[in-house]
């Protein structure tokens, strides 16, 4: 569980604005204000990674560029819809950057490696089609279902991401425990013929 919220940490701060922009849509702010704030939150964010003397990742600064692109054609427009789809096109770069074979080894624990790695490997590529499918039923929501889209950026994305999760965790554990134990109980015949009548 550690690792997910260690990945999703960034995640979640590169959907900041689009999440206060969603919770004023959600309470009937008017587009423009919301626009504003997501704007503002934004600047801020990028700010205060400069304070700390940090490197501004290039997915917040795709972000933040898309939020005042997106935004703009909110306000010019009188359509939120704009604004809105923002986050699938993040969910479809991390859908990509996702396809990268092996990614997800790192989150395996030493005991573990060498016994799950085609299973962590396999669930890269699952958590890869989950973010590309999110990306696309955001793209859906946010346009045919407009009024439906802050409830479902709110549930969605985070619910199916923990039920992922579990069904990987519970896999992964099964995969390995069997595996250790299989490699356990074909030693015990080599190591018994070892020793000296």
């Amino acid at each position: 569980m550690r690792g997910l919220l260690y990945a999703a940490r960034p995640l979640a701060w590169d959907f900041f604005p689009t999440i206060a922009f969603a919770v004023l849509v959600a309470t009937h702010v008017d587009v423009r204000i919301a626009t504003a704030a997501a704007w503002g939150v934004g600047l801020l964010q990028v700010i205060a990674v400069k304070v700390r003397g940090q490197p501004i990742p290039v997915l917040q600064w795709a972000g933040f560029g898309l939020a005042i692109v997106f935004g703009l054609a909110s306000v010019l427009t009188h359509d939120p819809r704009f604004l809105m789809v923002k986050p699938t096109i993040i969910y479809l770069a991390v859908a990509a950057v996702m396809l990268k074979r092996g990614w997800m080894l790192r989150y395996l624990p030493p005991v573990a490696g060498g016994h799950g790695d085609d299973a962590m490997i396999a669930f890269g590529y699952v958590w890869s089609a989950l973010m590309a499918a999110t990306g696309i039923a955001n793209l859906v929501i946010a346009v045919w279902f407009t009024s439906a889209w802050p409830a479902f950026l709110a549930i969605f994305p985070v619910a199916s991401k923990l039920i992922l999760f579990a069904v990987q965790y519970v896999t992964v554990r099964r995969v390995v425990r069997r595996r250790i134990s299989a490699a356990g109980q074909a030693q015990v015949p080599a190591e018994v013929a070892a020793q000296p009548a």
